[in-house]
């Protein structure tokens, strides 16, 4: 499906929630920024840099949406409505199809954040104790159903030594684990912590021990932002990593919005703070040994029918600031 898929799909584009967070009198361009999941501690630089007032030191602004999925969010962008899409390094096969985007600065590197959540009881406390258990993911084509199944290739056993098990949204999957119907579930820290918090769940390990080499988040900018604006471009990325380094050295101000973004408390967002800050990239570069996983991965999960020739025409390092 190339551009002629993408424009039938923009039609869709129209039809999705989104909440908006927009200056009131702002002099500088405001860039629509949108996130592909409304709740993700990954994309929460943007919050950050926004109410601490960051981007505008860079003479810009931003306009926040949260979209429920990768898919929704690149439809933004083909429909015209979204600047800077804020996704999964498995998005770039939306490129390949078609869509009129880059992608522009790689923000998380390894899946720190995403973990193996189990009940208390569980006997599961290591990848070697999944074999022959149940894993609750997404869905089959999802990043988490590619993880679960790193687990066999990482062990060295056969695939079907491992049940991955696509159920929906995230409060189907904690439905299923929690009434004792599947053995695990792949989810983000900060749900985790909250659930083990009130004695309901525990974190078996963390993704980022297991795959080490990997691009989870990246930037993207529209075709037309990059061609029309690319100082707009430059400096929505200068902000960004002037927030990353504002939120790794200033845990006062970083975790009430981390409490709000999230709907987390204080204790929840600390240790988010704690354990989690040092899993954003400081420099956005793009790895060639995690690009070249990300391919791979484009395959396993059936986005591709094959890997992408040339994976440099899906990114740029252009408009990275220079250190």
């Amino acid at each position: 499906m190339h551009m002629i898929g993408y424009r039938r799909l923009a039609a869709a584009a129209a039809v999705f929630t989104a909440f908006i967070t927009a200056p009131a009198h702002a002099a500088e361009p405001v860039l629509r920024v949108g996130k592909a999941q409304p709740e993700s501690i990954a994309f929460t630089p943007v919050d950050v840099g926004h109410r601490l007032g960051i981007f505008k030191k860079h003479g810009i602004d931003v306009a926040i949406m949260a979209f429920g999925g990768g898919a929704k969010l690149h439809q933004g962008i083909v429909a015209g409505s979204v600047d800077i899409g804020l996704g999964s390094g498995p998005d770039l096969p939306f490129i390949v199809k078609g869509a009129p985007e880059r992608a522009v600065a790689v923000t998380v590197n390894a899946p720190t954040y995403t973990v193996l959540m189990v009940k208390p009881e569980s006997p599961i406390k290591s990848p070697a104790d999944v074999k022959g258990k149940s894993v609750l993911v997404g869905s089959e084509k999802s990043l988490t159903a590619w993880l679960a199944k790193r687990i066999a290739v990482e062990q060295g056993w056969k695939a079907t030594d491992i049940k991955v098990v696509p159920a929906g949204t995230g409060a189907e999957r904690l439905a299923l684990l929690r009434t004792g119907q599947a053995d695990s579930m792949i989810t983000d820290f900060t749900l985790a912590t909250k659930l083990a918090k009130q004695h309901q769940a525990r974190i078996a390990f963390s993704f980022g021990e297991l795959v080490p080499v990997f691009h989870t988040h990246m930037i993207f900018a529209s075709d037309k932002l990059i061609k029309e604006h690319p100082d707009q471009v430059k400096a929505f990325l200068a902000g960004w990593f002037d927030t990353i380094a504002f939120m790794q050295t200033h845990e006062k101000e970083t975790v009430p919005v981390l409490m709000d973004v999230l709907k987390i408390d204080n204790d929840v967002a600390s240790q988010a703070w704690t354990k989690l800050m040092s899993m954003f990239s400081t420099d956005g570069k793009f790895d060639p040994k995690a690009m070249a996983m990300l391919s791979k991965s484009f395959v396993d999960l059936g986005l591709l029918p094959s890997e992408p020739k040339d994976m440099s025409s899906l990114f740029t390092e252009a408009y990275l600031p220079k250190k």
